[in-house]
């Protein structure tokens, strides 16, 4: 257990680090329009429209910056990252209207994790079922693996989530992760024969996810 928190606040801290800067990319917007230049993928502040997460967008590092609310765009992509708008579907619980999650697999059945942070907390904390909202402090209760840490301030956490899109998003949970991960990973045995052999779990899915990418880079 303990290095399982280990390793999740290392992820997550690595997350933070590349929240705090600014990263090259681009954005589309709703009407299909592409702008370049530096963006924050998880700003902090209020959001520019209640209840849309946002990004934060300049031109270049000496412009003005512009707040962008999720319900303006359709994608974004930060660094090399890929960032795409869910819009939950009626009776769905979802701290926002509009927002984002990271593509983290694009296979048919893809891979996303969603971030968010919340004020108060404990130091560290790794929680099955809690996701927060991003860029506005709201929070909701929902699957997968919740990993956060703070303090006295924010508290920042993850949850993992599937699906063919961000239409049928569902959360990864420390009990359907196996046979999941199996079927996006599906297209290498050797990967899928670690999954089964309980080599991985929500607490070390970064390693698994490198391990993944790793053997279909060779293949190459």
């Amino acid at each position: 257990m303990r290095r399982i928190i280990l390793t999740a606040f290392l992820a997550a801290t690595s997350l933070l680090s590349f929240a705090q800067k600014w990263q090259p990319g681009y954005f589309i917007d709703s009407k299909d329009n592409r702008m370049d230049g530096l963006i924050q993928p998880y700003p902090g502040g209020k959001a520019p429209v209640k209840g849309q997460a946002f990004i934060v967008y300049k031109q270049n590092k000496d412009a003005n910056e512009m707040k962008l609310s999720a319900g303006e765009l359709k994608y974004f992509v930060a660094g090399k990252d890929s960032f795409v708008v869910t819009h939950p579907a009626m009776g769905e619980v979802w701290p926002n209207e509009f927002d984002f999650v990271r593509v983290v697999l694009n296979e048919e059945l893809k891979l996303y994790v969603y971030r968010g942070t919340i004020k108060g907390g404990s130091p560290v904390q790794i929680s099955p079922g809690l996701g927060l909202g991003a860029g506005t402090g709201g929070s909701y209760v929902g699957g997968g693996l919740g990993i956060s840490f703070g303090g006295g301030g924010a508290k920042h956490v993850i949850t993992y989530y599937y699906g063919n899109n961000t239409a049928e998003l569902r959360e990864l949970s420390p009990l359907n992760f196996e046979d999941i991960m199996a079927e996006i990973m599906g297209d290498e045995p050797d990967v899928v024969d670690r999954i089964k052999s309980h080599m991985y779990n929500l607490g070390n899915i970064d390693k698994l996810i490198a391990y993944f990418k790793q053997v279909q880079a060779s293949h190459q």
